[in-house]
């Protein structure tokens, strides 16, 4: 056994383990506390333990070639490993990066072009969360990240938008012009013609026969019903008015019957943002099944590849994924808090505090006469409760001016902060720039003119977030699921309990080489070692 300064033993073996036919020198065991510690983390090199001549187990690195009097026989074994074995080879070959990671997109630019260049120059595969953005602001951020890596990685986010169908077309368009060729769709309920134009816009046929993916996609998802439009080839029904629009070839077409909809199928759990709150251990094999029994309906050359997003936020959690056959791991709300995102100083400060309870619903603008909501931060902000207030009036009340008196100048008052006519005078302005259809659609549906009045807050509630607005704090919108909860525990009484110190590459590290050390952990315990809890878990000390 191997004791710490409390002579508590940091291990022992229950002598029911494996018996390793190897030897070491037991003059290289290392037995304090400090070195032990030191042999465990340097997860690069094999790790051998053997009793000392004193009794005590120490670890050691090196192997003896042949026996002497010194020797000692290795009681257990952990073999080396880095943070890029973790994942599907496959992914990083596929996506050209080195880990198996994914910076998921955060929408309104929180994903910001910074935090993909600094993900993306590390060899992390980043979307750039251009949900939210006009076409303009997306094409000029594209051309900035693509200067910055002309060779990728990167991703943009395509995200559903059946109330403003005119942006998700633009933000299709825009990809297509400028060469993107990895989107994550997010938040879809079934296949639009857009996604799937992005998608069979980009195959071709090798010589040999083979088809070529340019456009690659990956699909955030958290339904079954969806997984599986976008684990099928596309529908023979948009094909068929992609090619009557001239949009798409003959050849093209037909190989889109060959072809899944995405390469990668992301399943979200209990995420920030939009969610349906789903259990990650049970949403994750769920998917995976899903797709090795489309995958043997369909027999592709190149199989779906299903990586875990939602309740990742400590290396235990990470690791959890990867053992449970995740492809790759999706991080968000933890990188909402780091210093590139696109988020105020006030809402990272905020977020470095967040516990895991301190998150709830509320209505979301893009989808608001839906009724679907999001997972946002209750703490230090009011707006979730304020704009669960404005959904019960939209469900009571056929139009604005049916909403009585009192109501009325309650919310114009405390939500507001301004005459709702004047609101509406604001809001016409904005949708004849971005979607003048919008509008039209108003003079039909009084209601429709309540829902855009409503989602002027909404919308605007995330933008405050982002640039600071001084005197709206209360009203920040801010995304954000449990995980980050869990990952501020993690870091607490380290470094990066610090909001400043948070740089999103040196998060990303210190979580995969916490997985790759728990890897370890769990290996010795196979073979019958008990670790002390000092030994047990890790936690960061110094930057990468």
């Amino acid at each position: 056994m191997t004791q710490n300064k409390n002579k508590t033993p940091l291990i022992t073996s229950n002598q029911a383990g494996i018996n390793w036919n190897w030897d070491i020198n037991t003059n290289t065991l290392m037995t304090d506390e400090h070195s032990v510690k030191k042999a465990f983390l340097a997860i690069d090199k094999p790790l051998y333990l053997a009793q000392s001549q004193t009794g005590e187990i120490g670890a050691t690195h090196q192997l003896q070639e042949s026996a002497s009097e010194m020797s000692g026989d290795v009681v257990a074994f952990a073999q080396a490993i880095n943070a890029k074995e973790l994942g599907c080879n496959e992914f990083k070959r596929a996506h050209g990066v080195k880990y198996a990671y994914h910076g998921g997109a955060m929408a309104n630019g929180i994903a910001s072009v910074e935090l993909v260049i600094a993900l993306g120059q590390a060899g992390f595969l980043c979307s750039f969360g251009a949900a939210g953005l006009i076409p303009d602001v997306i094409e000029e951020s594209i051309k900035r990240i693509q200067r910055a890596l002309p060779n990728g990685p990167f991703a943009v986010n395509l995200i559903h938008a059946p109330s403003e169908e005119a942006l998700e077309s633009g933000a299709v368009e825009r990809f297509l012009k400028l060469g993107v060729n990895t989107v994550e769709a997010s938040a879809f309920l079934g296949l639009t013609e857009h996604i799937v134009y992005y998608r069979v816009a980009g195959l071709s046929q090798n010589a040999d026969g083979s088809i070529n993916i340019k456009n690659k996609v990956i699909a955030k998802i958290s339904r079954t019903e969806v997984a599986e439009k976008f684990m099928s080839p596309a529908p023979q029904k948009i094909l068929d008015k992609l090619l009557a629009a001239e949009k798409i070839t003959a050849l093209q077409a037909k190989l889109a019957l060959q072809v899944p909809m995405a390469d990668d199928i992301t399943a979200e759990a209990d995420s920030g943002g939009h969610t349906d709150n789903r259990p990650f251990l049970t949403l994750l094999p769920t998917i995976i099944q899903q797709r090795d029994q489309i995958q043997a309906r369909y027999d592709y050359v190149v199989p779906l590849r299903v990586g875990a997003g939602g309740g990742v936020g400590t290396p235990e959690s990470m690791l959890a994924a990867y053992n449970m056959g995740a492809a790759y791991v999706v991080l968000g709300s933890v990188n909402q808090a780091c210093v590139e995102a696109g988020a105020s100083e006030h809402t990272r400060k905020l977020l470095a505090n967040v516990e895991m309870a301190d998150v709830t619903m509320a209505p979301a603008a893009d989808m608001f006469e839906m009724g679907v909501k999001l997972q946002v931060v209750k703490r230090g902000s009011m707006f979730a409760m304020r704009a669960n207030k404005l959904y019960e009036l939209y469900s009571n009340y056929p139009s604005i001016e049916a909403i009585p008196a009192v109501e009325r100048e309650k919310i114009e008052k405390q939500i507001f902060r301004q005459n709702l006519d004047q609101v509406w005078e604001t809001t016409m302005i904005f949708f004849h720039a971005r979607d003048p259809e919008m509008l039209a659609r108003v003079k039909q549906d009084p209601k429709r003119k309540m829902a855009l009045i409503f989602r002027w807050y909404l919308g605007l509630s995330s933008r405050w977030s982002n640039i600071g607005e001084k005197g709206r704090e209360m009203d920040y919108q801010i995304w954000a699921g449990p995980s980050l909860g869990a990952f501020n525990s993690w870091v607490k009484n380290t470094y990066l309990a610090d909001y400043e110190q948070r740089k999103a590459v040196d998060v990303a590290l210190h979580l995969l080489t916490g997985a790759a050390y728990l890897q370890r952990i769990n290996q010795l315990k196979y073979q019958g070692i008990s670790i002390h809890n000092d030994l047990l878990s890790y936690h960061p000390s110094a930057p990468f």
